[in-house]
């Protein structure tokens, strides 16, 4: 069940969630949100030049989930479409109460850069070949329980 980079459907008004599609760890974390979130899901290579308008200038940094309303990124993204997600229970009431302190801020923040520094070293646990790799051949994926 993989993500098509642009549903010709779907409007650039529906919330996306951008992510590095020449990442296998990046691409796995897309592929997990494909199937338990709304969203739409676009890789860097794929963007519309009105989605990448919406971004920062180095969005190449990290994720983003892009909303009619506002931008999110890096964290911030990753946070936002696990809350939106169907696996979220108790964390969707949570972390807007969270949001209401610096220091929770911060630590995501930290956190995500962590991860993201580490993206090779995390992708040999759980990986899914990048779309924009133009490997279309998806069984040496691995997957973690």
């Amino acid at each position: 069940m993989y993500l098509e980079p642009v549903y010709p459907h779907v409007t650039d008004t529906q919330d996306t969630f951008v992510f590095d599609d020449d990442c296998g760890f990046c691409t796995w974390w897309a592929d997990f949100f494909d199937e338990h979130t709304d969203l739409r899901i676009v890789g860097f290579s794929d963007l519309s030049p009105e989605l990448r308008d919406r971004l920062p200038e180095n969005y190449e940094a990290c994720s983003h989930l892009v909303t009619d309303d506002r931008v999110y990124s890096c964290g911030a993204s990753i946070e936002e479409a696990f809350v939106r997600s169907d696996v979220a229970g108790p964390l969707r009431d949570v972390v807007p109460f969270l949001r209401n302190f610096e220091d929770y801020e911060r630590l995501r923040e930290r956190w995500y850069r962590s991860i993201a520094d580490e993206r090779d070293r995390w992708g040999q646990f759980v990986s899914k070949t990048p779309p924009a790799s133009g490997d279309g051949d998806e069984a040496d994926d691995s997957t973690s329980s």
